[in-house]
């Protein structure tokens, strides 16, 4: 599928303008930018939430969920090599040729616009894909969160993890969440991003935002300093392996609200992403950690929505007495039915969360059911048909 041509027009063959770092602000003056600012600018036009770039592929843009391919020449690894190495500080480059990817933010104007690129090799050719993300952050209501997720704001301290897939705007929720807990306490809030996805204004809280690389040698640097640093809320970004979700922990257990994301489908499976990043032999140990410091899991997926591009769906499960049980016992399994079950402390299984969607006219019924746990007890549930919840004590 092609956008209407009128909306871009092929880069130009002229030698594109250095940038000395993608953290630098690049001059609003259209004709100072760098060469690539024209397929960024074509995003934010039409806005796409990503730009592909392949060589061979004319460029292509994620639109409303679907990738569309644009009306435009394809893309050369001489066409790639000029728009994408100016992006590229000395280090970045290097990161690229050794390790053959690097993700980094690149920002358009004076903060008008921000994208978090990974630029990586393929068939030893360039391929870039890039993520616009909002410069302002939007609010529960903007995203059309579940109100419980306000009450996940008010910790005190504790581990919330978010989880998805990749996309799946893990990322846009935390920063509603951190924006929502600045506006109202005054608190020291501290991020470790790779890279920093949005920034954050100062209001009731003030914020230091710490990337790795450019502000800090490494995650493990990063993390040893932030206990030391008097965070009140700490975002440790993804809970990648053994070392950030230890960190996490220590964190949280020293008095800390920690955020962290990991890629997982449900609150369910979250439990058994953490513990696969341990030996066997240490899983009845992080499990009470988790017993001890987990304080609530989100588990978020995007659908195509009828009223604006993209919607969420969530599933939100809060530790309660319930929850700690199922965890020690290692009954993972009955852990959605516990949800279904304490919905009135604010729990939210993905089904009811869909109904309501559906409800709203958010998303449709098929959109709905492609992406619904059990399609069969949701259609019961569309129908008024209340499920029963099996007994899990």
């Amino acid at each position: 599928m092609s956008a209407p041509t009128s909306h871009g027009t092929p880069p130009s063959s002229s030698p594109a303008p250095g940038l000395a770092s993608a953290q630098n602000t690049v001059p609003a003056d259209p004709k100072r930018e760098p060469e690539v600012n024209k397929l960024f600018r074509m995003v934010m036009k039409l806005e796409a939430s990503d730009i592909h770039l392949k060589v061979g592929q004319p460029p292509m843009m994620r639109l409303r969920g679907d990738i569309k391919r644009m009306e435009m020449p394809p893309m050369t690894q001489e066409m790639m090599e000029r728009l994408l190495y100016p992006l590229l500080s000395p280090r970045q480059r290097q990161i690229l040729d050794d390790e053959g990817g690097v993700d980094l933010s690149y920002v358009i104007g004076q903060d008008e616009c921000r994208f978090r690129v990974s630029l990586f090799r393929q068939r030893n050719r360039l391929s870039l894909v890039s993520r616009r993300v909002n410069t302002k952050i939007p609010s529960f209501a903007d995203l059309g969160l579940p109100a419980s997720i306000e009450s996940l704001c008010h910790f005190a301290e504790g581990l919330v993890i978010l989880a998805g897939v990749t996309g799946s705007g893990k990322s846009t929720t935390i920063a509603s969440m951190l924006n929502y807990i600045a506006e109202r306490e005054p608190l020291h809030i501290l991020t470790v991003e790779d890279p920093i996805e949005f920034t954050f204004p100062d209001s009731m809280s003030y914020f230091n935002q710490r990337e790795i690389g450019l502000d800090v040698m490494n995650w493990h640097k990063a993390l040893k300093d932030a206990v030391r640093q008097d965070p009140d809320v700490i975002l440790v970004g993804e809970l990648r392996d053994v070392e950030t979700f230890e960190a996490a922990i220590h964190a949280a257990e020293t008095g800390h609200l920690v955020f962290g994301t990991i890629h997982a489908a449900t609150a369910s499976t979250t439990i058994n992403r953490i513990l696969d990043l341990f030996p066997p032999e240490k899983h009845g140990a992080i499990r009470q950690s988790l017993v001890n410091n987990l304080k609530a899991v989100v588990a978020q997926k995007l659908l195509k929505g009828l009223k604006k591009g993209r919607v969420p769906t969530n599933e939100i499960m809060i530790v309660n007495p319930i929850i700690r049980k199922l965890i020690a016992e290692k009954r993972d399994s009955d852990i959605l039915a516990a949800v279904q079950m304490c919905t009135q402390e604010g729990m939210v299984d993905f089904t009811m969360n869909l109904k309501d969607l559906v409800d709203r006219g958010d998303i449709d019924k098929a959109t709905a059911l492609e992406v619904a746990p059990n399609p069969d007890q949701f259609k019961m549930v569309l129908k008024g048909i209340k499920v029963s919840t099996p007994g899990i004590l």
